[in-house]
């Protein structure tokens, strides 16, 4: 035990240690704020507008700022999700550099067994990622807290914090199988690029997924991630979407929250049917145990001193 705490001690403190790691990781939820400055917070408000357009009355029932909250929300979301993507897949970096500056010869060495290795360097690697992505949702949550009622109670606040625990444990398994394959930081730097593009699109950051094709939702929806972004939204926007409702009074039935539910994707579209909440956490929580059973055996049989 005492080989494994000291082995996870170490690749935390390497990955802290270096700084550029930490800010490159965080590069697309910034590319996702500076979009969002610029056009993304127009195109939300518009795409409310819009909902309420099909009910002309409601337009005085609902407050602006309760607009605007809801915008910085989806924001948060989508920060939120980008960066349980790309800091759980830069917190596994140590792993190549190890590979690639022949560490892992000193590592097989040791009396530690190659599951407890592998086991090592998820645990470091998850770890780190909740850490940070912690730290961004307690930012976002204070920010947006201070420009009005966000309408999330202690159990709500809790319950986020949790999700983005899991969403970072998520992709840590499934990244935790791609880095493997890489023996040099390059190489990994080169998959990370692409992943930093495509990462926006597939939880829904730039443009809802629901305003892409069937067969596309079905794609994006596939991922974890996309479907760990989805659960988070309900949990943050909900309460404001309630207090929506309440303000309506019945005057729309609860149509307008319907359709926005639709349109900002509050439930994960696969093939002809949708997940819920609760099914989509099941989905993420078997995802994890297989990637970890995973990425014990591919290690067992390509992270070998040759």
């Amino acid at each position: 035990m005492r080989g494994f705490l000291g082995l996870t001690k170490r690749n935390l403190l390497l990955f802290f240690k270096d700084k550029q790691s930490i800010i490159f990781s965080l590069l697309t939820s910034m590319i996702v704020l500076a979009l969002y400055l610029l056009f993304l917070k127009d195109t939300f408000v518009n795409a409310m507008d819009s909902a309420m357009n099909q009910f002309p009355s409601l337009s005085s029932l609902i407050d602006k700022n309760d607009k605007d909250m809801f915008a910085n929300l989806i924001l948060l979301t989508g920060i939120l999700g980008s960066a349980m993507i790309t800091v759980p897949y830069n917190c596994l970096i140590t792993l190549v550099k190890d590979r690639e500056n022949k560490v892992d010869y000193d590592i097989l060495a040791t009396p530690l067994k190659r599951g407890q290795i592998i086991f090592s360097y998820f645990i470091s690697a998850a770890l780190s990622s909740v850490i940070l992505t912690s730290i961004i949702l307690a930012i976002g949550l204070g920010v947006i807290g201070m420009q009005g009622d966000i309408y999330l109670g202690i159990g709500e606040i809790l319950k986020a914090f949790g999700v983005v625990a899991l969403g970072s444990i998520s992709a840590t398994s499934i990244f935790m199988i791609v880095v493997l394959f890489f023996k040099s930081v390059s190489a990994s730097g080169a998959f990370f690029g692409m992943l930093s593009a495509a990462s926006g699109f597939i939880i829904g950051a730039y443009i809802p997924i629901s305003q892409f094709s069937e067969s596309v939702q079905t794609v994006c929806n596939i991922f974890p991630a996309s479907q760990i972004t989805i659960v988070l939204r309900n949990v943050l926007i909900n309460g404001l979407l309630e207090h929506m409702n309440t303000s309506l009074a019945g005057v729309d039935h609860g149509m307008f929250v319907t359709i926005i539910k639709e349109l900002f994707s509050f439930k994960a579209r696969i093939f002809d049917g949708y997940l819920d909440v609760t099914q989509m956490l099941g989905y993420i929580s078997v995802s994890i145990l297989v990637c970890i059973v995973v990425q014990i055996i591919v290690y067992s049989k390509t992270y070998k001193k040759t």
